[in-house]
């Protein structure tokens, strides 16, 4: 059986198969990137037409990075997507959903694991980078907890999947952002690969441009 076996030619050559599919000369650079990176995890040129990525969101999520914000992910499949050496050497990555206090909340609330690991980033959450990329229940909870009066993080990328609730979490925060820049796909689509895969497009582009090193 003969097939491609170099990383880089499999790269480019994916990437070359993704233009010949879908056309995104329209988007602004740093969003194209971030629309690649996000097809190239999912393998599905259509999602193009439900993806919801804010003009701002890289510059907001390299300021964020720079000035010491911590980044906020929901599970740890969404933690282990994202490419660690990526980021600046202090970057804080905090993931709660494995502590025995999340378990605790969880039980006593009678939510899922989640919703508990998320009802306990308030106190990090002010110009945070939050990333959701299983649970619709994350996303609700973090909403709430914004509406609720807690700070609001400077981005929001969130993609949650499945059948109960997805759709309604992500037409939630396409309707009303809270003031955070967002990337989203609309839809049941979704889940921690593609959520990795737009924030490492964009901590791939602060790295090369030499914003940090790592």
């Amino acid at each position: 059986m003969r097939f491609l076996n170099d990383p880089e030619e499999i790269y480019e050559r994916s990437f070359e198969i993704i233009a010949s599919e879908v056309d995104l000369s329209a988007l602004p650079a740093d969003v194209r990137r971030i629309v690649l990176r996000i097809i190239h995890a999912c393998g599905m040129t259509d999602i193009v037409d439900d993806l919801r990525i804010d003009p701002g969101l890289y510059e907001t999520v390299r300021a964020a990075l720079m000035d010491g914000k911590p980044v906020l992910v929901d599970t740890r499949m969404t933690r282990t997507g994202i490419i660690r050496r990526f980021l600046p050497e202090d970057a804080r990555l905090l993931c709660k959903i494995g502590d025995e206090e999340t378990l605790r909340v969880s039980r006593q609330l009678g939510v899922t694991r989640a919703a508990a690991a998320v009802s306990r980033w308030r106190p990090h959450l002010e110009g945070a980078i939050c990333i959701i990329g299983n649970a619709p229940t994350a996303l609700f909870t973090l909403l709430e907890m914004i509406d609720n009066g807690a700070p609001a993080p400077a981005a929001i990328i969130a993609f949650p999947v499945g059948f109960v609730g997805a759709v309604e979490s992500k037409v939630e925060l396409d309707a009303d952002p809270r003031g955070a820049r967002i990337a989203t796909l609309l839809g049941r689509r979704g889940g921690a690969a593609m959520a990795a895969a737009a924030f490492n497009a964009m901590i791939s582009m602060a790295r090369e441009a030499g914003e940090w090193t790592s």
